[in-house]
């Protein structure tokens, strides 16, 4: 053996150190994780969430499509139901995918329910109006147009994402 000796001085140094380090390291680690897990987990805004709705069904007459994906708040997941207003426009052909808040306080819009303001949105709850494009009509409660979904076609069916908010039409 070696005739260097470890004085009991130096073996409770070096003991309390290397334990001190183990309850540091122990407590630091989750102290990362947790600042670091965000940056590391992949992004899911650009995700489509598929619906029921076929593409060459829709007409220029909006239709109300329901949806439902799977959302994750921390620990806990859940099934959440969407809703859209979707038709093809008749000028463009294009596929026109409009949320159903009213951008006034959060209420839902309905298409042509309103007998006095016939093909437009209607906002029961305070008598909000859009235009069958989303444009908000001036003299009405909402000061913004419908957010836009964006959309894609896969396999013949409609495809949504996150709704985006828009500032003009």
């Amino acid at each position: 053996m070696s005739k260097h000796q470890v004085t009991r001085r130096q073996f409770l140094s070096y003991t309390l150190t290397g334990v001190g380090g183990f309850m540091a390291a122990g407590m630091l680690m989750p102290m990362v994780r947790f600042a670091v897990d965000p940056v590391l987990k992949g992004e899911a805004a650009g995700s489509y969430h598929p619906t029921t709705q076929k593409v060459a069904d829709l007409t220029d007459e909006p239709v109300r499509v329901d949806f439902t994906y799977k959302q994750k708040d921390a620990w806990y997941e859940s099934d959440v139901t969407a809703t859209a207003w979707v038709y093809k426009d008749k000028g463009t052909g294009k596929i026109v995918a409009l949320s159903p808040i009213c951008k006034h306080l959060g209420c839902t819009v309905n298409w042509n329910t309103n007998p006095d303001h016939p093909n437009q949105f209607f906002c029961p709850c305070h008598f909000g109006r859009y235009e069958k494009d989303g444009k908000n009509i001036p003299g009405t409660p909402p000061p913004q147009p419908l957010d836009l979904y964006p959309f894609k076609e896969k396999g013949g069916y409609l495809y949504l994402g996150k709704p985006q908010p828009r500032t003009e039409v």
